[in-house]
């Protein structure tokens, strides 16, 4: 069925090109201009998919032209497309942790020997360390800041334990009281900023079952959450160093 297709506007006089267009049904801007074909301008574009075109439109198009308010709709990704975001990132993925338990650490045979307090017996060279030391071997940065209460909950206790593991593979991981993420204002919610341009939203359930993960490109989002991660970096701890002011379990 063909697109129901509204003219939003152009500068062009009446040569007809460029022009945007917008589709009534979904919201979606089409873009007409002149197309580029040049294999050399094509390879410097990032994620091309199969049949995707791409157009030049001088800029002042879109200043005139381009829709200012928008709707916004979650752009929810799946699990599978998640994980290959810490793949193609370029620069910096970060992280904020702020919940007291994760379902998914409690199902692993790790935190299962970790509670009974045996050694965790990490596996430095299954396939998500792989993966990281990889990546980290390009010279991307893997970071976190991990919230922590006072007393430490068990599963805050066992990712203070796994953070051995995931400095050894290149990531940097810190802590910070939450106590202290309160005086900061800090969100009260996961998620991780790949490239200080992405945020992905980490959704989870009643049971601390993480259930999705939503993007956010929104540039006033993106911005307050490159603020986050500056005030909660300058403020955390290394983990080994918060470890001695961790009280004991005992």
């Amino acid at each position: 069925m063909a697109r129901r297709l509204r003219f939003i506007g152009t500068n062009s006089g009446n040569d007809g090109c460029p022009t945007l267009y917008e589709d009534l049904d979904t919201g979606e801007v089409l873009v007409q201009g002149d197309a580029v074909t040049d294999p050399d301008d094509v390879a410097q574009l990032r994620n091309v998919k199969p049949g995707e075109g791409f157009v030049m439109v001088p800029r002042v198009l879109l200043a005139d032209f381009a829709p200012r308010d928008v709707d916004r709709v979650p752009a929810v990704i799946s699990f599978e497309g998640f994980g290959e975001m810490f793949r193609t990132f370029e620069h910096t993925a970060w992280r904020l942790e702020t919940r007291r338990r994760y379902r998914s650490d409690e199902e692993t045979e790790t935190y299962g020997r970790f509670t009974r307090g045996e050694d965790a017996a990490w596996d430095l060279d299954d396939p998500w360390c792989v993966s990281r030391r990889e990546q980290s071997a390009l010279g991307k940065r893997f970071e976190r800041v991990r919230i922590m209460d006072n007393p430490p909950t068990p599963g805050q206790r066992y990712l203070l334990d796994n953070a051995r593991r995931n400095s050894a593979v290149g990531e940097d991981i810190r802590n910070l009281w939450r106590s202290d993420a309160e005086r900061l204002k800090l969100p009260e919610e996961d998620f991780w900023l790949f490239d200080s341009r992405v945020i992905a939203r980490l959704h989870f359930d009643d049971d601390d079952r993480m259930t999705g993960v939503e993007l956010v490109t929104d540039p006033v989002e993106v911005l307050h959450a490159c603020q986050v991660r500056d005030a909660a970096w300058h403020h955390a701890v290394p983990y080994d160093r918060f470890e001695g002011q961790v009280p004991s379990a005992e």
